[in-house]
């Protein structure tokens, strides 16, 4: 999804005619393609499991926009224990799915414009309906992420992020 609100690029001073409002991982930060090959191992746009021992859902991180009737997403990667993650298959397709109580989880995916690393933050995973990629609520802690997700962010915050990830930059944001 994207804004039709197009961005100057504070780093490169250029014009980008889409604002991207998310953005996502292809895999969990622990995926290696090696992996790719493995019998014991399973890589899809939603379930990950590596090596028959650990076991990733694929979520999105919702951040209101301020102002705006958008929401900002990271599509990232949460780990699960085996009990979470087969009761999680076994409803894959089942309609009513969202009323499961959310399942805690571990964040693994590392979203290089936040510091501290957004490795290995609390989570709990909300099912949704089927078809809908399931939520995924921080653990209400001062990590940036965190709070951007409680108190949400502005659309300058959103150029900001575009342009970090646009030109691979790292935040200093502590």
């Amino acid at each position: 999804m994207t804004s039709d609100l197009g961005f100057t690029c504070m780093c490169c001073g250029a014009r980008h005619p889409e604002l991207p409002m998310n953005y996502t991982a292809e895999a969990p930060a622990v995926w290696d393609q090696a992996f790719a090959d493995a019998e014991d191992c399973l890589l899809s746009s939603d379930l990950c499991v590596i090596r028959a021992q650990h076991y990733f859902v694929k979520g999105l991180i919702e951040i209101p926009v301020l102002g705006r009737d958008e929401v900002f997403s990271w599509g990232v990667w949460v780990s699960l224990s085996h009990e979470n993650f087969s009761r999680t298959a076994d409803l894959w397709d089942t309609p009513g799915r969202e009323a499961e109580e959310p399942y805690f989880g571990w964040l693994t995916t590392d979203l290089p414009v936040y510091a501290p690393t957004t490795l290995n933050l609390k989570t709990h995973i909300h099912t949704r309906p089927v078809g809908e990629r399931p939520c995924v609520e921080l653990e209400p802690t001062v990590h940036p992420l965190a709070v951007e997700q409680r108190r949400g962010i502005t659309p300058d915050r959103v150029r900001e992020i575009a342009a970090a990830v646009i030109h691979g930059k790292q935040s200093d944001q502590r």
